[in-house]
């Protein structure tokens, strides 16, 4: 296989690469003819093999034993004969991880015991296509009319309170002042909701040019015109926040009992209705939370925890990264368990999910774009060989 430099240095930083191309680069270092770009490369991919190696929450031997098995079972499968290398130890870090690395997703299983023999790609038996969700909600505007923004066309959907309401491409919902428009009294307290199905996401530009994005499963209510003292709106499910600044006028989300105040900032509230708590996480500005008469104040890299039935929050450091990686079109997970890692996925490719056995104690880290098809992520959760999925129809089984 030919390797062009630019096309795989993208796909590394990225997680796009197949265990094919990482080998072969691997293979062409070992034999001292990577070019200094291809040395370059390497070198850029490192910090990532490091962070994936660091990840995984175990002694020291059984580390290494499972590096050994995954080195084992990758020389089995590619005939690779490895060759010493004190500048570039680093690589065969990489190269044992790499039977995690597969069509766009590093997945690691942690606290290791007794793990069942790692699973090669060629033994996967391929699963029924089910395709990632997309842009799809609704609008239900002030009269109860309910517009399904997947099939409106661009342009103008109405006018209410003062507002032009657009669809100004896919996936986007603009409110804008109308010129020559004056609302009524009644226009004043118009509110508006957009609401995502499974399998859906969406994003709106407010009144007051406060942008909010919408995951599956969730909706917003706000008004139509921020005409009052406050700029109130309601969220459930998950949203994450860029709010236009004004020190006059707090902007307010209520979510499950939680009330969140910022005058202008950017944040994420996961506030599924499933889920017995609230999380909000701070990337910049600072935030107020309420719940009953409990207060706390965030400050960027952290995020308050309400849990359904108690007062007051627990603040803790958080990764930002992982938070809003559903906005940026991924699936992280860190210390996950598998029910939290198919809670998301059943939101969105709109499947059911069943489980057969235990899986009490088992738990994954990685990283995979949202947009796959879902038996990508199936496949490279298997690659543990702790854990087997079946599908009929909708419906996912997991079992061990």
């Amino acid at each position: 296989m030919r390797f062009c430099t630019l096309n795989l240095y993208n796909q590394l930083l990225t997680f796009m690469l197949t265990r094919e191309e990482f080998v072969q680069l691997y293979e062409k270092y070992q034999a001292g003819q990577c070019t200094p770009d291809e040395i370059v490369l390497l070198n850029n991919y490192r910090d990532e093999m490091h962070l994936l190696d660091d990840e995984f929450d175990m002694a020291a031997d059984e580390k290494q034993q499972m590096k050994n098995r995954i080195w084992q079972r990758l020389e089995e499968s590619r005939s690779l004969q490895p060759v010493a290398s004190k500048s570039y130890t680093w690589l065969k870090v990489a190269a044992v991880l790499l039977v995690f690395l597969s069509a766009g997703i590093a997945f690691i299983k942690y606290q290791q015991k007794d793990a069942a023999p790692f699973i090669a790609a060629s033994e996967q038996a391929s699963q029924p296509h089910i395709a990632p969700g997309g842009n799809k909600a609704f609008l239900t505007m002030a009269n109860g009319k309910t517009i399904v923004l997947t099939d409106a066309k661009n342009g103008q959907l109405g006018t209410q309170a003062g507002m032009r309401v657009s669809k100004t491409k896919d996936g986007l919902l603009v409110y804008s002042a109308a010129t020559a428009t004056t609302g009524t009294a009644t226009d004043a307290n118009a509110m508006n909701t957009v609401s995502t199905p499974r399998g859906g996401q969406y994003q709106v530009i407010l009144a007051d040019g406060t942008k909010v994005w919408l995951n599956s499963v969730s909706s917003l209510k706000y008004p139509v015109s921020f005409d009052g003292n406050t700029r109130t709106v309601e969220l459930a499910g998950e949203g994450y926040f860029e709010v236009a600044k004004n020190k006059n006028k707090p902007f307010i989300v209520k979510a499950n009992g939680n009330s969140i105040e910022v005058l202008g900032t950017h944040f994420d509230i996961s506030a599924y209705s499933d889920d017995r708590t609230v999380t909000t996480t701070l990337l910049e500005g600072s935030v107020r939370l309420r719940k009953g008469d409990a207060t706390a104040m965030l400050i960027p890299g952290q995020q308050g925890i309400s849990v359904s039935g108690s007062e007051g929050f627990n603040v803790q450091e958080a990764n930002t990264e992982q938070a809003i990686a559903w906005k940026n079109g991924l699936f992280m997970f860190s210390n996950a368990d598998i029910r939290t890692i198919m809670k998301q996925a059943s939101r969105w490719y709109d499947v059911d999910v069943e489980y057969l056995d235990n899986l009490k104690g088992k738990e994954f880290g990685g990283k995979i774009s949202r947009y796959k098809d879902i038996s990508e992520l199936m496949h490279n959760l298997e690659l543990t060989g702790t854990i087997h999925f079946k599908v009929e129809g909708r419906r996912v089984i997991v079992m061990q």
